[in-house]
């Protein structure tokens, strides 16, 4: 049976479902986090942050049951917070990026990963102070299409599916669009897609796989382990990694809210702390990495197989995709997904140009009025991890540049 869109926007109702945020969650969020009822939120969360003052307040995770969420997920396993001094919750899965950012803003959770341009929409769009204190991951994403599609030139007049509007992969996704003569556009089901557009849109992740091999969509771009599982069960292919278009690019970083940082930075220092020591772990033992997210685990983290998970985690086939020539920057010496933490402010920079020239749904205004520069100080409070860098060895222990500087490389 052919897949169609619903007809009214999807809201997932699966307990494993690692979703995007629809056009209906956005609006929602949108409301909950506007001028009329931001105040009130704003106030139940320091409510509860009041209620447990110093260090003594429990970690209290917020994810999506996706490889993004590998550092939080690996520091609850292995203990990690409690090294630090901590205690920890067990961790909260969402169904949607809408539902964790509303669960963080009323603070019921006070970590999360969250994709990186959400960030922006977060803090200067919905006006709620928060910072990232960390990257997640980089990399970790892939354009995968069907068996039919060669080039990207082959998505014109089709449809490709993207997690959320805010995310890195909207923003790749377009960047290659424009490199090969072809335009983003959003037309309602049924419109005529010409030639030279490539109709975009908004699907749950976990809806991705099943609607490509539907028919429904063309090709989708996602964070792991969605690429995996339609390469494993022979759905689609990876026409591109995304961090073979922006090399080493963050996807989700670590969030925490100002008011946690600003009354105990003690606390927000050894939560990163953990977190640092996650990804070093997690870079030498990614087949325990993926033995530990998996289904079958302890903690069932996620609902994914060891062999889906293996796939994205482990650095094993990359060389077969540069032999291929679907990777094609070989002097990159990329894995799959790779474990830094330091917020290269570059980047972020980069990507609020990036962004300014995406095209998003809703409304965007609030991004004309951004400053590079000034967002990458203002965003970001890296304080906490140079120290945790600093506390493992240093940054060669990533293999970082000792300056912690780099320039951002974008090759479509």
């Amino acid at each position: 049976m052919d897949y169609k869109p619903a007809t009214r926007p999807h809201i997932c109702l699966s307990s494993n479902c690692g979703c995007g945020m629809t056009r209906r969650d956005f609006l929602r969020l949108s409301a909950l986090t506007g001028a009329g009822l931001a105040v009130p939120m704003l106030r139940a969360g320091d409510a509860m942050a009041q209620a447990a003052k110093g260090d003594d307040v429990p970690v209290k995770i917020g994810y999506l049951p996706i490889t993004d969420a590998t550092p939080l997920l690996v520091a609850h396993a292995r203990k990690l917070f409690e090294a630090e001094g901590l205690r920890t919750e067990a961790p909260r899965l969402f169904r949607s990026w809408a539902q964790i950012v509303e669960a963080f803003v009323s603070g019921q959770v006070n970590v999360i990963h969250l994709l990186s341009p959400t960030t922006l929409w977060v803090r200067y769009g919905t006006k709620f102070p928060a910072k990232v204190v960390a990257w997640n991951h980089m990399n970790g994403s892939a354009l995968t299409v069907a068996h039919d599609i060669d080039t990207v030139t082959d998505l014109g007049g089709k449809t490709v599916a993207i997690p959320f509007w805010y995310s890195i992969h909207n923003i790749l996704l377009q960047k290659l669009l424009v490199a090969n003569g072809l335009t983003a556009v959003t037309r309602p089901r049924g419109s005529t897609i010409a030639a030279n557009e490539v109709n975009l849109i908004v699907l749950p992740p976990a809806e991705m796989v099943s609607a490509l091999a539907g028919k429904g969509i063309a090709g989708f771009i996602v964070a792991d382990p969605f690429n995996a599982a339609a390469e494993i069960n022979n759905v689609g292919k990876v026409l591109r990694f995304s961090g073979d278009v922006w090399k080493d690019h963050a996807c989700c970083v670590t969030f925490l809210a100002e008011r946690d940082i600003a009354e105990r930075p003690h606390w927000a220092q050894r939560v990163t702390n953990a977190i640092v020591k996650a990804q070093l772990w997690t870079r030498s033992n990614q087949l325990d990495a993926a033995k530990l997210l998996a289904a079958s685990g302890d903690n069932r983290y996620t609902p994914h197989s060891v062999e889906v998970l293996a796939k994205v985690l482990s650095a094993t086939d990359y060389k077969a995709y540069e032999d291929s020539g679907v990777a094609r920057n070989k002097g990159w010496h990329q894995r799959r997904i790779d474990f830094q933490p330091y917020p290269f402010p570059s980047y972020t920079e980069e990507l609020v140009r990036s962004l300014l020239a995406t095209k998003v749904e809703g409304d965007a205004s609030f991004l004309a009025k951004l400053d590079p520069a000034f967002v990458a100080r203002d965003l970001v409070d890296d304080r906490f991890v140079r120290t945790a860098i600093d506390a493992v060895g240093g940054p060669q222990a990533f293999g970082l540049p000792a300056n912690l500087l780099r320039q951002e490389t974008i090759v479509v």
